[in-house]
């Protein structure tokens, strides 16, 4: 007989058990209970495998994720990509490397004297006292060392030491150094732009995505520049190179497109490595003096420009109709005015042509045109050539040019050969630029620009008849007057000598001089404005330290090299006044 036993295992389920006579369980329960095991595998074989599956799907999910970096201490951010810098052949002027930083989480450092010590072996110039204070805090992330070389990397690798990792982070490179540092400019460790084209770039709004998290580590569109590398290269060869032999305090030079207004090369010396563009010396200070080389001299300086104002002077009188070719000016005593006597430097004395007023640098038949104009006039015209008023241009810190508050006659007298007002080198090129291509204003441009854009751009400044008298006055002094130092056979050089006292603490030094010389070529068809400076040279050509012996030369060098780059073919034949005449 079979009996039954009624046992409650749980609140919802109640379990039968029979028994035989003898006490033994029939095979119906066994069978029961062996499902129930099964069951009870199942599903823990069940529970282990969705573990499984989603640790999986979070490992692959975190493998296909973007890597991640710190921009600074406590902002996690991903590594942002720059676009390369290309010159206008294609030439690469800047570029991202990929590279990694040492970082620390002080709340994992055992023992931080330890940690110290063994780093020193492999990271040079560590500071100690610093690195030891980082070590120490409570922070959660303390960077130790910005941008290590792979080796560094392997070698801090086999120290083992826990509590350090390292970020991802870029590297700007640039592998022209000093050439073209003044344009490209550079970037400091967070890979953010601080001066020239770099700083233009954040200025656009690469900054501005950086900020909002927009950015990636995919590359971009390549940047590309106006300036040519090959000729940038030249023109700052030949600036260092001048600087040294004329024992000068700076100098530099830069080359314009008369059509376009695209600037094709400028340098400034004394420069510097935007690659490193700060050096610590021995004792742990900052090298100021390696730090002045930022100091762009052609676009972010102001200087009095002395006779190459004689240009836009002579330009003014016979745009508004007060002089031509054949007026006739008295040169032949100095003006007193105001208590000051305008001379001429090697004068002389006596009434002279346009032509000669322009060949010789008279500061006397100069202010003579300038009377002619008046000071209302005067000031207008220059305003009109943008020499009195702050230039633009797609580069960051540009200096604004000074100017007497009230004009008076005889700060008219002054300006009209270049003593009063202080404009960049850069625009003095510019305005100069307008002189010989028609008339035409442009504005300068260090990225691409076609013809159809500049004539879209273009402002109408001067006459073209006035223009074309101009061309010819750079001609005639290019080979009769200062300009001859600077004429290269075969591309007709055409230009003026600017040599003016320096200002040193708001006086004129009268044996430290500002040289400048602004030349055009080739005068038969102008097609590019060359302007170079000299900042206080102690000797030059044949020991003279004027513009004609310093400025013009460094123009030459220029030329003769750049100009077969530049795709200018030679002219040759007669060379006279002939010659001068055929073309106007």
């Amino acid at each position: 007989m079979l009996s039954f036993v009624v046992r409650l295992r749980s609140r919802s389920h109640i379990i039968i058990s029979r028994r035989t006579a003898d006490g033994s369980k029939p095979r119906l329960y066994a069978a029961s209970r062996r499902n129930q095991a099964r069951q009870r595998v199942a599903i823990l074989m069940a529970g282990f495998a969705a573990c499984f599956a989603i640790v999986g799907g979070r490992l692959a999910w975190y493998g296909a994720m973007e890597p991640l970096t710190t921009a600074s201490i406590g902002n996690p951010a991903v590594v942002a990509s720059r676009p390369d810098i290309i010159d206008r052949n294609g030439a690469l002027l800047a570029t991202d490397l990929n590279m990694v930083s040492l970082y620390a989480d002080p709340r994992k450092i055992v023992d931080a004297n330890e940690v110290v010590e063994k780093l020193s072996a492999v990271i040079p110039n560590l500071d100690w006292r610093d690195t030891h204070k980082k070590l120490r805090s409570k922070t959660a992330f303390q960077w130790l060392r910005r941008q290590l070389t792979p080796r560094q990397q392997a070698d801090i690798l086999a120290l083992g030491i826990p509590g350090i990792g390292f970020r991802p982070e870029k590297r700007r490179f640039y592998p022209g150094a000093e050439t073209a540092s003044h344009i490209v400019g550079h970037v400091n460790v967070d890979n953010q732009g601080l001066a020239g084209m770099e700083r233009y770039l954040d200025q656009q709004g690469l900054s501005d995505l950086r900020q909002l998290g927009m950015t990636s580590g995919a590359p971009l569109e390549p940047v590309r520049l106006s300036i040519d590398m090959r000729v940038q290269t030249i023109v700052r060869d030949v600036a260092a190179r001048s600087m040294e032999a004329y024992q000068a305090e700076a100098a530099g030079a830069a080359i314009i497109d008369v059509e376009t207004g695209e600037v094709l090369a400028m340098a400034s010396v004394p420069d510097y490595n935007p690659n490193e563009p700060s050096r610590t010396l021995a004792d742990g200070t900052v090298d100021k003096e390696y730090e002045k080389g930022w100091f762009n001299r052609m676009s972010n300086a102001t200087f009095e420009m002395g006779s190459t104002f004689k240009s836009f002077t002579l330009a003014m009188g016979l745009d508004a109709g007060k002089i031509n070719l054949n007026t006739v000016v008295d040169a032949s005593r100095p003006i007193r005015m105001g208590g000051f006597t305008i001379k001429d430097f090697k004068g002389k004395n006596r009434p002279l042509s346009i032509p000669e007023v322009f060949q010789y640098s008279s500061n006397i038949g100069t202010a003579a045109v300038a009377d002619r104009v008046g000071i209302e006039g005067h000031q207008e015209f220059l305003t009109r050539l943008g020499l009195l008023s702050k230039m633009e241009t797609e580069m960051p810190g540009v200096a604004t040019p000074t100017q007497p508050r009230t004009w008076k006659k005889i700060n008219s007298v002054t300006i009209s050969f270049g003593h009063g007002v202080a404009t960049t080198p850069l625009q003095t090129a510019v305005a100069a630029a307008s002189l010989i291509n028609g008339g035409k204003l442009l504005p300068p441009t260090f990225l691409p620009r076609t013809q159809e854009t500049a004539i879209d751009l273009a402002k109408s400044v001067l006459k073209e008849t006035t223009s074309a008298d101009m061309r010819y006055l750079f001609t005639w002094n290019g080979l009769k007057g200062s300009g001859r130092g600077a004429q290269v056979e075969g591309f007709n050089v055409g230009g003026k000598t600017g040599t003016a006292d320096k200002v040193i603490n708001g006086r004129y030094a009268s044996d430290i001089n500002f040289n400048a010389f602004v030349a055009a070529f080739p005068m038969d068809k102008p097609k590019y404005i060359v302007l170079s400076i000299i900042d206080a040279p102690k000797t030059g050509e044949h020991g003279g330290r004027t513009a004609a012996s310093t400025a013009a030369p460094m123009v030459k060098q220029i030329i003769s090299r750049a100009a077969p780059l530049l795709g200018v073919q030679p002219r040759f034949g007669p060379v006279g006044d002939s010659y001068l005449l055929a073309d106007y």
